[in-house]
């Protein structure tokens, strides 16, 4: 039986192989978002997580351009306290660190008396999902296909996808594949009339619960940018509501702009 698809293959304990799977869009020799961001979240679920704790946070930041090269994940606990944990996990490529992260996690508890305020939220989902493409892309005034030229315009937009698996013969954890469709916030914000311009250069996951379904969505909240920096924020969904909010930072990247509409992979994974 065939293998499904994924953005690494298992080279020795902690070393990875880069596939075709986790290419970006910025560079031939670039690794995604996704792929970098699944990978910390499944060392640091893998070497930390625990039953009673809800990974509420996971930070990653992006410093520096991953490449196809082999990669290895090196993690340790910050600190063991009682309600809450806190690890880190570095993304090594040659010696050199490529990507840091950090997960905090809570003791989940029983919630305190009274109610909170909630955001109102509403997202409306394609009437079928399945097929060729494994995300699609919505926005105001459009509505969905699974590509993204239509979208290049001014208008609100939203992001769904099937994550594939970070490495290869290992299915993705809720956790995983929330901590995926997170990055989805940098192009449902950063996507303009003319594609993307920005290059995030952080993801910062915050989960109230972990999803429930494989499919899930980030629709834009916010977006700001100013003298070529940028900050979105986005609200992730999966089929019985709102579960986490996502947050990205990012620093124009002209030169290397990614209009879509020449995209000869329209479906293929975001930037």
């Amino acid at each position: 039986m065939a293998q499904r698809p994924a953005h690494f293959t298992p080279s020795g304990e902690d070393r990875y192989l880069p596939t075709k799977y986790a290419q970006s869009h910025w560079g031939d020799d670039h690794l995604n978002g996704p792929a970098l961001v699944g990978l910390a979240a499944r060392a640091l679920e893998d070497k930390f997580g625990l039953p009673d704790f809800l990974p509420a946070r996971l930070t990653v930041d992006l410093f520096k351009a991953a490449r196809g090269v082999p990669t290895t994940t090196k993690v340790r606990l910050i600190r063991d306290g009682r309600r809450v944990r806190n690890s880190e996990c570095e993304i090594v490529q040659d010696g050199v660190p490529v990507a840091r992260a950090t997960m905090v996690s809570y003791r989940m508890a029983e919630p305190p008396r009274g109610e909170e305020w909630t955001a109102d939220t509403e997202f409306t989902w394609p009437d079928e999902l399945g097929g060729v493409g494994l995300s699609y892309m919505g926005s105001d005034g459009v509505g969905w296909t699974k590509g993204i030229a239509e979208h290049q315009h001014t208008a609100r937009k939203r992001f769904i996808n099937r994550m594939i698996d970070v490495v290869e013969g290992r299915e993705n954890t809720p956790f995983v594949r929330g901590a995926m469709v997170a990055e989805g916030a940098s192009l449902v914000t950063n996507l303009g009339s003319a594609g993307v311009g920005y290059i995030n250069g952080d993801l910062t996951v915050a989960l109230a619960r972990l999803p429930v379904d494989e499919w899930m969505g980030v629709q834009a909240d916010s977006h700001w940018a100013a003298d070529g920096i940028s900050v979105g924020t986005a609200t992730m969904f999966d089929r019985i509501g709102a579960f986490g909010s996502a947050l990205v930072t990012a620093v124009a990247n002209a030169s290397a702009q990614i209009d879509f509409s020449n995209d000869p992979f329209p479906s293929r994974s975001q930037a």
